[in-house]
């Protein structure tokens, strides 16, 4: 077995259960770079800083608060991750996409990751919600390379990455709302630096819609373990090459500040459906 496998995994759901007793979240919620303000809406039973749940580092990027919320949120139990380690900081992809087994072996049956992303689509704007319907990796890192973990598929089948039927739920809710909710093809980089503006007129040519850093491991992870996935990208800025300013982390954290409203509107809606 690998480390930051499923032996790894059922130790820190251990330890979390400890803290929470007997919730039996339903979702698990990976929230990203300046979502974190989503966890205010739950209810929440127990907040655990990663440094106290076994294999979590500290998270060390502005805008990742680096806890796990376990409570409810609309009513249905929820473990929110606020916060992520990405492969930028040194950390093993198999680590990147821990939170998803953790979530696994807590029990939660679906999985909503959210991110920041750069939007590639000339037709967005920062601010817009975007549905992940599919994703293009570009790491070239798999945090499934090694031993078999237990309870993995050894060739997870990819064609729909991200569940139809979740989808649709969010389509639902956003439409319900008055949310627009964009839909499109998110390419994960491993970072940290932004994209070069040829890099980004590769990826538009390649079909994405959006950039970022981050939620490919967790979701190639969740994949091969059975989970349900959900993703949900907040469009911050616009890509290189296709905006007259330089991009900035605060730049992000501005907009997704702006966008975090409707964002928990929205997933707090799906929540609610699930």
């Amino acid at each position: 077995m690998t480390q930051f496998g499923a032996a790894e995994a059922r130790t820190a759901a251990e330890a979390i259960r400890r803290r929470v007793g007997a919730l039996e979240p339903a979702v698990a919620i990976v929230l990203g770079s300046g979502l974190g303000g989503l966890s205010r809406d739950i209810d929440a039973r127990a907040r655990i800083p990663y440094g106290e749940i076994p294999g979590f580092p500290r998270s060390t990027v502005a805008g990742h608060a680096g806890e796990l919320i376990a409570g409810t949120l609309c009513g249905t139990p929820v473990i929110a991750f606020s916060g992520r380690f990405h492969a930028y900081e040194g950390h093993d992809v198999r680590l990147t996409a821990f939170p998803a087994r953790v979530a696994h072996a807590v029990g939660a049956a679906s999985l909503i990751v959210s991110n920041a992303a750069g939007g590639i689509n000339r037709r967005w704007e920062p601010g817009d919600l975007m549905l992940i319907r599919d994703h293009i990796n570009l790491m070239f890192r798999n945090p499934l390379l090694g031993t078999l973990e237990p309870g993995d598929v050894r060739f997870p089948d990819m064609s729909e990455p991200y569940d139809r039927e979740l989808s649709s739920v969010a389509s639902a809710v956003a439409a319900e709302q008055g949310i627009v909710l964009r839909d499109g093809v998110y390419a994960a980089l491993l970072g940290p630096a932004y994209e070069t503006p040829a890099e980004v007129r590769m990826l538009e040519f390649l079909g994405a819609d959006a950039v970022g850093m981050s939620t490919v491991p967790e979701v190639i992870v969740a994949r091969a373990i059975g989970l349900r996935v959900l993703g949900i990208s907040c469009i911050t800025n616009l890509a290189c090459g296709l905006s007259a300013t330089p991009i900035t982390h605060e730049e992000v954290l501005r907009t997704t500040a702006r966008a975090a409203a409707r964002f928990a509107a929205l997933v707090g809606g799906i929540v609610q459906r699930l």
